[in-house]
């Protein structure tokens, strides 16, 4: 096997918030990549809207710096559990990674997710402590805590001798010794290109590409982004274009683009273990191989995990609907952007259901369906997002349910809150340590399903200051019944427009999601109940006015502020028959059987099944 020296592949992996983006923006400013004085955007990899305004990563993007004669291309990828085929994707285009962990939090759910990717592929791993400057750091704590982490993954010896660094990524310094500061990221560079193998390749085999991943230009369409396993591909050049059905085709690579920096630039050929994005296929899907045209050799799926939650997607058929900025209405815009979305997003499923309008959307997590349904509210769609279910298998004749391992920091005060909610949710404690700062973490094994609503009610108990994390850990029997809610819904009995007067005595019964002067209808959710059973009230009733003088006709109402549902906390918040109303300009939470007697007839029917 022959090597590139003038190249290396790594990927950034951690969990969310642990400063890779931070970090690559460091890399990209010290390598020369921006031009003194040049207008550039904090964590410059983040170019979405989404991944801007929540602060997270969401798609895995890849870039390039030059250190010297070696080129170093990164992939930055997502640090949420919920889009781990982005993580498991970005793994099968470089030759080993650069494990972030804070230096406070240590290693987290989503820490242990991708370290287990990257050992099960054997890629050699360089561990960053990064935030080494925050006053509540334990350097040396952490570093214990991830080599009990590789060898619980059943490391071998060869995986767990692996370098560290310590670095500040905000300020843009690492350094080889733990307590000492350095001044720039070239003790990082260095390593990296001292530890991480050069790409290894086949001098006369023939060429190979895999399709990792997706992009497209308004000039040339569909870009294919691969990986040069072996050989050479040249812009023009005729080649084999192996199809997922088994399929061989001939195609033309009319573009052949290569990264430099952030800019993807043409180039005339590009050599084995680069990093390439080509043009000429408009069908092309992520798993598909680019090969010899006259030696054809297909390489190997990519293997992702499985779905682990699902919600039903619908057309909005609500008596508002198209009165709230949607263009996209109907059952044929919403299913064909659900197929558009199968053909770069690998970790999601898309199938039918008994209704010709809607359909069964499969994927990771509730972030990455609140994501999907964000993205299409802003291009336009109106839809219905049912609640959120976990998808179930069966094993040896029994149903099997995910279970999440769940991480929590909180301070100590509220530990046996936390312990009462999650032993209500089926939740097993599985491990508690306390650091000795007034803050506790607790580690916990609980159904996927039993995590559905979790999160506000964990906010609001631990009034904001708490962390939680969870991801995927094992398949398990089925742990029976769990309550989620404990509230029923305030419903709407009529069409209209909400009165002040109405919505005063509505107010006694519990928290409104509507405020005056809004338009509501029949089955409509605007408020939360504090019992258990839903309520049907009328929100439209005026006060009547008479002749009359009297003493308090002229008492201005004043109502407590009505409470904004974003669309991840009205998902977590819907009930079995209910369902989220998603419109461009607005988010409702509705009744899937608007009229009342519709409903007590579901409920009968829904009785009788169980």
């Amino acid at each position: 096997m022959s090597r590139r020296e003038d190249l290396r592949n790594v990927a950034i992996v951690a969990h969310v918030d642990h400063g890779k983006t931070t970090l690559v923006d460091a890399m990209l400013w010290q390598s020369g990549a921006f031009r003194e004085g040049q207008d550039v955007a904090d964590r410059v990899m983040d170019s979405g809207d989404l991944e801007r305004e929540k602060g997270i990563t969401i798609l895995a993007k890849n870039t390039s710096v030059q250190l010297g004669d070696v080129k170093l291309n990164i992939i930055d990828t997502p640090g949420h559990a919920d889009f781990g085929g982005e993580v498991e994707r970005g793994l099968t285009m470089v030759d080993g990674v650069l494990l972030l962990v804070d230096a406070s939090e240590g290693p987290l759910p989503q820490t242990r997710f991708v370290l287990r990717k990257a050992l099960a592929a054997r890629l050699p791993v360089i561990l960053v402590i990064n935030k080494v400057d925050r006053p509540d750091a334990r350097i040396g704590e952490v570093v214990d805590e991830v080599y009990e982490l590789f060898l619980e993954l059943e490391a071998d010896e060869e995986q767990i001798e692996f370098p560290i660094v310590y670095t500040n990524a905000r300020d843009g310094w690492a350094s080889l010794e733990e307590g000492v500061e350095g001044s720039d990221l070239k003790p990082l560079m260095d390593l990296v290109i001292n530890h991480i193998p050069a790409p290894e390749h086949e001098p006369d085999h023939p060429f190979q590409a895999y399709v990792t991943n997706l992009d497209a230009s308004p000039y040339v369409g569909r870009l294919a982004l691969c990986r040069v396993h072996h050989g050479t591909i040249r812009q023009g050049q005729q080649v084999a274009w192996c199809r997922v059905d088994g399929s061989i085709e001939n195609a033309t690579i009319t573009n052949l683009y290569i990264t430099e920096a952030l800019e993807r630039v043409d180039a005339q050929e590009a050599g084995p273990g680069e990093i390439i994005a080509v043009a000429g296929m408009p069908e092309i899907t992520i798993g598909e191989t680019l090969a010899d045209r006259e030696d054809p050799r297909p390489l190997p799926a990519i293997e992702i995990d499985e779905p682990s939650l699902s919600v039903v997607i619908g057309v909005n058929t609500s008596p508002l609907a198209g009165k709230n900025g949607g263009d996209k209405l109907t059952a044929r815009q919403i299913k064909q952007r659900l197929e558009r979305e199968l053909v770069g997003n690998v970790s999601i499923r898309v199938l039918d259901t008994d209704r010709p309008d809607a359909w069964e959307v499969q994927g990771r997590g509730e972030l990455q369906l609140a994501v999907l349904v964000e993205t299409m509210r802003r291009e336009g769609f109106e839809l219905t997002v049912g609640q959120p279910h976990v998808v179930t298998r069966q094993v040896k004749g029994r149903v099997h349910e995910p279970v999440e391992r769940l991480t929590i920091d909180t301070p100590e005060e509220w530990v046996g809150s936390i312990t009462q909610i999650l032993a209500n949710r089926k939740g097993r404690l599985e491990n508690m340590t306390n650091h000795g700062t007034g803050w506790v973490r607790m580690d916990y094994l609980v159904p996927a399903r039993g995590l559905i609503g979790f999160r506000t009610e964990f906010l609001t108990e631990t009034r904001g200051s708490g962390v939680m994390s969870h991801v995927f850990d094992r398949w398990e029997p089925w742990a029976g019944q769990i309550r989620t809610r404990a509230s029923g819904s305030l419903v709407a009995d009529r069409p209209g427009q909400t009165a002040s007067y109405a919505l005063q005595n509505i107010e006694e019964r519990g928290t409104l999601f509507v405020g005056p002067a809004e338009e509501v209808y029949e089955g409509m959710v605007v408020g939360e109940n504090t019992r258990s059973q839903d309520l049907d009230v009328n929100a439209v009733k005026e006060k009547h006015l008479t002749n009359i003088r009297s003493s308090t006709s002229d008492i201005v109402v004043r109502l407590s502020p009505k409470r904004e549902m974003s669309l991840d906390e009205a998902l977590e918040h819907v009930g079995e028959d209910e369902c989220v109303e998603v419109t461009p300009d607005v988010i409702r939470m509705r009744k899937v059987h608007l009229d009342k007697n519709d409903r007590v007839r579901a409920a009968r029917r829904a009785a009788k099944a169980s």
